[in-house]
């Protein structure tokens, strides 16, 4: 974004007085960027109702084969949010592949597998609805676009955002169609910048990075070779470290069988240019990795990307807000990356429906970078940790990469907390990541634990049920009433959606909402007692528990989601 003059709207000043009246159209929420945090923004709004415009200034989705990785997480919320089906039916070529190899070549003798499987024994069904998907972004974005728009997305390929101007009450933002040279003027109540690592929104801004800067740099080669199957046999795996110093790199498999991937090193820092990179070059490249030299090769496509540790100093600018690699950008072993800015959608989306239906305070949306923010900086380190831990072709790991191996991936997944203004009873000493892993228990701030439970005749998880208000677990008998109706009264009075279920086993009463599997306790899960109450925020993380009943459960609720909905200060006392 550069302005055509030294008058030019190109600005993020706030509070100028500027009210947007020349706009061509109103809408509430404005994406930057069409890629995965882009689009998964819009199914998350469009799921919620919140109308919205993304632009992107490319005219369609990725076509290289990428950021495949989708994490039991990023899988939970899209299942919730009714699109996982879809994208599983998108991914089902690489379904079988599962681990981490690492080969001095594929046709070599030296082989172990840093992971043979993903969720060894099946045990990931105990904590979780859902489980890891292989699914590259070039197969992913066209699902979501066509999810978005069936939502009511307004998505907008080939448009690019030229110039903003934010005021107290909106942004002002003017958008050029590339091909045409069209331009538009959309005014909208929140901009989410979801535009890159090089996000021309988080420049403007003056919003700084921070973190140890670039790692590594890789050249991801799209080749075709027929005959490459035979050679790695039945070994299905997600990515190859490859050893051999005249052919390092990582090899991804595409379809497993002519259409493949390799990530070969690049060094700009000794003056390699990308244009060395020459088709030549790389097919012997591929051969020596492979350790085939007449392997027949079809170079079909080359982009240069850079792995990075850095993390924005601030995710919010007035009625601007960063996510995904805009706000941070972490080495992709692991596949952090992407499952991050995904998540931060999701983190975000609910709060703006909530805000922009006023069923919440306006600061809310400044708990988005205090629950975001360090959860990136903590995954981001993880990130480059693992990449030292797998020896990554052409990561040379400082020696404070070299320690002992830390635990694995799931409890970055599934173990980071929150502590904000939004959650109540949290312990602040607590690291934002777990050392290792244990199953959710309810704590405030983590998320909810995943429960199998009949509900309307289905069985489902009750993580399915976080989504589109506060939820509140209660047990039978005279405590779950009274929270119940403790519920109904906070909701009127602070005009804050919840929504209460009775949960307990098949021998309670008949209007228990969600009925668990035998010998399992809801509230030992929870960790609360039979008379307690779990309150679970939208986006599946647990607000606050009460492990018992309380002496005036009304006030006590309504205190509660004054708190976590920020209307602090807006209770009326009767």
């Amino acid at each position: 974004m550069s302005p055509d003059n030294p008058d030019s709207p190109d600005s993020s000043d706030s509070c100028d007085g500027h009210d947007g009246s020349e706009a061509d159209e109103r809408v509430p929420v404005l994406i930057v960027g069409g890629s995965l945090v882009g689009l998964a923004t819009s199914v998350f709004l469009g799921r919620l109702g919140v109308r919205h415009v993304v632009v992107e200034r490319h005219s369609g989705t990725s076509r290289h084969p990428r950021g495949r990785g989708n994490n039991v997480r990023t899988m939970e919320l899209f299942r919730t949010a009714g699109v996982e089906d879809r994208i599983r039916a998108a991914a089902a070529v690489l379904a079988d592949n599962h681990g981490i190899l690492q080969a001095d070549t594929i046709a070599g003798g030296q082989q172990e597998w840093l992971f043979k499987e993903i969720d060894p024994g099946g045990g990931l069904s105990r904590v979780s609805s859902s489980s890891w998907c292989l699914c590259s972004q070039n197969d992913l974005e066209p699902v979501l676009v066509d999810y978005a728009r069936e939502l009511g997305g307004d998505l907008r390929f080939g448009t690019e955002l030229v110039a903003f101007r934010q005021d107290s009450d909106g942004v002002t933002a003017h958008l050029e169609v590339r091909e045409s040279g069209e331009r538009r003027v959309v005014r909208a109540d929140y901009v989410v910048a979801a535009d890159g690592p090089r996000s021309p929104v988080r420049e403007r801004l003056g919003i700084a990075m921070s973190g140890r800067g670039d790692l590594f740099h890789n050249v991801s080669i799209t080749f075709t070779a027929p005959d490459l199957a035979a050679h790695v046999g039945e070994r299905r795996f997600i990515v190859c470290y490859l050893t051999n110093p005249a052919g390092d790199g990582a090899l991804l498999p595409v379809d497993n069988r002519e259409r493949w991937v390799f990530h070969a090193p690049w060094h700009p820092e000794r003056g390699e240019g990308i244009e060395s990179f020459t088709d030549e070059r790389c097919v012997a490249h591929i051969r020596a990795a492979m350790g085939v030299p007449d392997l027949e090769v079809k170079i079909t496509g080359k982009a240069p990307w850079h792995a990075a540790e850095r993390v924005a100093e601030r995710y919010r600018d007035g009625r601007v807000f960063l996510a995904g690699d805009s706000a941070h950008e972490m080495s992709p072993t692991g596949a952090f990356g992407s499952n991050t800015g995904i998540q931060d959608a999701h983190n975000l989306a609910w709060k703006l429906a909530a805000v922009l239906g006023r069923h919440a305070g306006a600061g809310l949306l400044d708990t988005y970078e205090a629950e975001r923010r360090p959860v990136a900086l903590a995954t981001s380190a993880r990130a480059s940790t693992r990449s030292a831990e797998h020896s990554h072709p052409g990561y040379a790991a400082p020696t404070t990469d070299a320690g002992p191996k830390q635990p694995g991936v799931l409890g970055v997944v599934l173990g980071y907390r929150y502590a904000s203004a939004a959650v109540v009873g949290v312990d602040p000493e607590l690291p934002v990541l777990p050392e290792r892993f244990c199953p959710p228990c309810g704590e405030p701030g983590s998320r909810a634990p995943h429960l199998v439970v009949l509900h309307e005749g289905v069985r489902r998880s009750v993580l399915d049920l976080y989504e589109d208000a506060f939820v509140l677990l209660v047990g039978t008998g005279v405590d779950g009433d009274a929270w119940r109706r403790a519920a109904r009264v906070a909701a009127e009075r602070l005009d804050v959606r919840v929504s209460t279920y009775r949960i307990g086993a098949k021998s309670t009463p008949e209007d228990v909402e969600l009925v668990t599997e035998p010998e399992v306790s809801w509230a030992d899960t929870h960790g609360v007692t039979e008379g307690g109450a779990v309150l679970i925020r939208p986006d599946g993380f647990v607000a606050w528990r009460a492990s018992a009943a309380a002496a005036d459960p009304e006030r006590t609720l309504t205190d509660v989601l004054a708190a976590v909905s920020c209307r602090v200060g807006t209770v009326a006392r009767s």
